[in-house]
């Protein structure tokens, strides 16, 4: 049997080895920004998970461009210097074949926030709150921090911040640099007229408001030699009436496609509340409408869970890869077990010392446990 998941892969000048991304996921717990034991652990994981790319989380590219305190940035040389030790670690126990990406962010308005665990809200006053910034002077809801609108000026400090943490990131040898368009932070800000009420070239219609992100990705594509793969994660539906829907996503797509964009990740939600529909694969409609109007490499991303489930998306073309999350936090051995399930168990570089976990040498793996209720 082939499998279309663990088939080889192209996005730009990067090949990969399958079409399984370990996404960006958040760990909010950097120092200032850099990066700890922590993410030791967390990357040396999905470093043997098999997974053929594996971008990093949402990454600031300045101090006040994180989300919350504990957010990863890399706009100094300490940020720098503290993610090449872990980044280093990582790559010793990954597979050659294993491809590395980092997602680089301004949260927008939707900074100085706590940490989950913390609250989610906006940080109080005696948490160390700092001034936010958005294209309007939109507050996210109640309660929480209004931002400033951006001038011209702000708006080109913010570009030349993710040249420079681009720069960074090319230094660090990433074979992939994402921008984050989509979860609510200020590049989907900019794209939404839920949070983009400007009156000048910068706001109203669909041409003005992909204008500052545009000008963010023709810097960043300029700032990375060709040898390295350019991404967005994009929004596919804002969920609000009046908001983006996948129409204005393909258009967002197309463009970035005719700059040299490689690739897109097409998320939704996260610019206000809204009623979400959550459910499995809800959100790969929008990639499979990305992907039919648009030639740019198009991964589909939320909710993906079963083998069986992302196999389907690549064979039927709705996609050409897939980006997991919650699945591989719950199970860092994903990608090992579907290739099992998918009959592509060569497709895997087990790490020497953990071979004797594979199932054809561990008649274990097929031993039926006992109900729950019979070991009480």
């Amino acid at each position: 049997m082939s499998s279309a998941l663990f088939s080889p892969a192209k996005i730009g000048a990067v090949e990969l080895p399958n079409r399984i991304a370990v996404s960006p996921m958040c760990q909010y717990s950097a120092d200032d920004g850099c990066a700890n034991d922590w993410h030791l652990m967390h990357l040396m994981q999905f470093g043997i998970s098999g997974a053929g790319l594996i971008v990093l989380e949402a990454t600031a590219v300045e101090r006040r461009a994180r989300i919350t305190h504990g957010c990863l940035g890399l706009y100094n040389d300490a940020n720098e210097a503290s993610l090449a030790r872990v980044l280093a670690a990582a790559r010793r126990v990954a597979s050659f074949t294993t491809r590395w990406g980092i997602q680089i962010n301004h949260a927008g308005r939707k900074a100085s926030s706590q940490r989950p665990w913390e609250g989610r809200g906006a940080l109080s006053a005696a948490e160390d709150p700092w001034q936010t910034e958005a294209p309007s002077a939109l507050e996210v809801g109640n309660g929480w921090h209004a931002p400033s609108a951006m001038t011209l000026d702000d708006m080109k400090k913010v570009c030349d911040d993710f040249v420079l943490a681009t720069r960074r990131a090319v230094r660090l040898n990433f074979d992939v640099v994402e921008i984050h368009a989509a979860h609510g932070y200020l590049i989907h800000q900019f794209l939404s007229p839920i949070s983009n009420r400007r009156e000048d070239d910068y706001g109203g219609s669909l041409e003005n408001r992909m204008r500052f992100p545009l000008c963010v990705v023709d810097a960043v594509r300029n700032a990375v030699p060709y040898t390295v793969a350019l991404g967005l994660r994009i929004t596919g539906s804002d969920w609000i009436p009046g908001g983006i829907d996948v129409a204005e996503a393909t258009a967002f797509a197309s463009e970035l496609e005719q700059r040299g964009v490689d690739y897109v990740c097409v998320s939704s939600g996260g610019i206000a509340n809204a009623r979400i529909p959550v459910a499995p694969g809800y959100q790969v409609p929008f990639a499979a409408e990305v992907k039919s109007k648009v030639g740019i490499h198009t991964s589909a991303v939320g909710m993906i869970v079963e083998p069986a489930q992302a196999e389907s998306i690549v064979a039927s073309g709705e996609a050409d890869s897939v980006a997991l999350a919650r699945a591989l936090l719950d199970n860092p051995r994903w990608v090992w077990h579907a290739a099992d399930e998918l009959g592509a168990p060569g497709a895997i570089d087990y790490p020497p010392q953990y071979e004797r976990s594979k199932r054809a040498l561990w008649p274990g793996s097929e031993i039926v446990r006992p109900d729950k209720s019979l070991s009480r």
